[in-house]
């Protein structure tokens, strides 16, 4: 755990170093309105130094450079991101205030949970997404040194069921989904285990008291570049650059499962249109600069800004995928 919490400060010391210099010297991020704010609130869902805190100070370091003359990172952990969807719901339409959020927020929690506190069409303006990650599937001491493959894996669970253990961030999340749905379809049965935080899981891998994790794979390259755990398949369609080496759950027979984590910007409702895709510029131009390319890879992490309306378009089309896999695996939570 402490090489992952080391790589983010590292990554916040390097953005803040690098962001500066780079609009010193006069890097084109230059938009600016009238009807922008002089500060600026991102809302975050999840606590400090969670992947979701980590990208929105990554961009607020950029924005508030070109969008508003200050920018504040303020974290309303709890509820699945729930609360911080809360605030956001509750601010003032004016573009001062945005939330980072994941977005299993508009195309999972509606269909898994029966009621929200929020409607993710009516309560959430999309503005841009802000990068994505695949999940990887990784392994640790319980299992077998000889097991390299994701069917070994799914062979040696079946003869070993009280120990076959997988850890999630929390029921209903995607890498729940994702390990529910291999699972089932391999026709294991694999205990699912709860965790508050991904490196507390990968925790209890690594001192072989859990058989595997699903999460993003950034929290798992570090551990298995030092040989402590080992990367059995990625969710992507196509193999991540970040561990070329992995094949993913497609390749090796699984093609219903491959989903990437994305995570993406959104405004309260009654925003003006206009300030929206200012704002969505905005983070489209903070998203190809250098220094935010570099920190987000070192997350594992694609830059991934897009207009309003192609988000929009991916969270509809991603809103029926969840609703059919959802259905099939019969959950519902209160």
């Amino acid at each position: 755990m402490r090489q992952q919490v080391a790589l983010r400060r590292t990554v916040l010391r390097r953005l803040t170093t690098g962001v500066a210099a780079a609009l010193a010297a006069g890097v084109g991020l230059t938009l600016r309105a009238q009807s922008t704010p002089r500060r600026l609130r991102i809302l975050c869902g999840a606590p400090a130094g969670g992947t979701p805190d980590v990208i929105a100070r990554i961009y607020a370091e950029s924005l508030s450079r070109h969008y508003a003359d200050g920018v504040l990172v303020e974290n309303r952990p709890g509820a699945g991101a729930q609360i911080g969807i809360a605030a956001l719901k509750h601010s003032t339409p004016d573009g001062a205030s945005m939330l980072l959020a994941h977005g299993a927020v508009t195309t999972v929690y509606p269909k898994i949970y029966a009621k929200l506190a929020y409607d993710p069409v009516l309560d959430l303006t999309p503005v841009s997404l802000a990068g994505e990650t695949a999940f990887a599937i990784g392994v640790g001491p319980l299992v077998p040194e000889r097991v390299r493959e994701l069917e070994q894996f799914i062979l040696w669970a079946r003869g070993h069921a009280s120990d076959c253990s997988y850890g999630t961030p929390g029921i209903g999340t995607l890498p729940h989904l994702l390990g529910a749905t291999l699972f089932r379809d391999s026709k294991v049965d694999a205990q699912h285990v709860v965790y508050s935080g991904g490196l507390m899981a990968v925790s209890d891998v690594l001192a072989g008291r859990l058989a595997a994790v699903v999460l993003p794979e950034g929290l798992l390259r570090a551990y298995r570049d030092a040989g402590r755990l080992r990367i059995l398949a990625t969710s992507g369609e196509r193999r991540s650059r970040f561990t070329p080496d992995a094949p993913t759950l497609a390749e090796q027979g699984h093609p219903t499962v491959f989903k990437h984590e994305w995570f993406g910007f959104f405004m309260p409702r009654d925003v003006p249109p206009a300030i929206v895709e200012q704002t969505s510029q905005s983070i489209q131009l903070a998203s190809g600069t250098p220094q935010v390319l570099q920190a987000l890879d070192e997350l594992a992490i694609e830059a991934s800004a897009s207009r309003p309306a192609a988000m929009e378009q991916r969270i509809a089309a991603e809103r029926r995928h969840w609703e059919h896999q959802i259905a099939k695996l019969g959950l519902r939570l209160e």
